[in-house]
């Protein structure tokens, strides 16, 4: 009998984490792109091993930092993209309907800081140099605003891909 249980529980455990990455890959195939400007920082301090740190613009847009005070721990900004589909910072959202295009980023509020996550990108070993000048942060959104960080982009707004093997 125990064995029956624990044979059912590892297949519902598989089950849900196989779910889990079957929306991951939808989000990516069919998702819509939607760029965030990274925020100016001194690359030297952003590489930390095999990672980046992240900072968005939006974080510290005048219009985000005017209305943060009010703001939860945790919560939703509104953004809509621009002809470029670069994210801009419409307002926090409070429960209200989304008009069309409109899109919800989720936030937290730290130290009296708004963060948007990921906050770091990872990248395999050696590959530094060729995201140490990303201008962007490229997002897949899905219909209900799931997201996933995709990748990094330059100041074209083309994402960053790195093809040669020998590095």
């Amino acid at each position: 009998m125990r064995s029956k249980i624990m044979i059912g529980l590892a297949v519902l455990i598989f089950g849900a984490l196989n779910y889990g990455i079957y929306e991951k890959q939808e989000i990516i195939e069919k998702g819509e792109v939607v760029l965030l400007e990274l925020a100016p920082v001194d690359p030297r301090s952003l590489m930390q091993g095999d990672y980046m740190s992240l900072r968005y613009a939006i974080e510290r847009s005048e219009a985000v930092n005017a209305q943060k005070a009010d703001q939860k721990k945790r919560g939703y900004m509104v953004i809509k993209t621009d002809e470029n589909n670069v994210a801009q910072f419409l307002r926090f959202h409070a429960d209200e309907d989304l008009q069309a295009g409109e899109r919800l980023l989720r936030f937290h509020k730290e130290y009296n800081r708004v963060t948007i996550v990921p906050d770091s990108f990872l990248f395999q070993e050696g590959h530094a140099k060729h995201y140490e000048n990303a201008k962007y942060g490229v997002f897949k959104f899905d219909e209900n605003d799931k997201r996933l960080l995709v990748g990094l982009a330059n100041e074209d707004r083309k994402t960053i891909v790195v093809s040669d093997p020998e590095l």
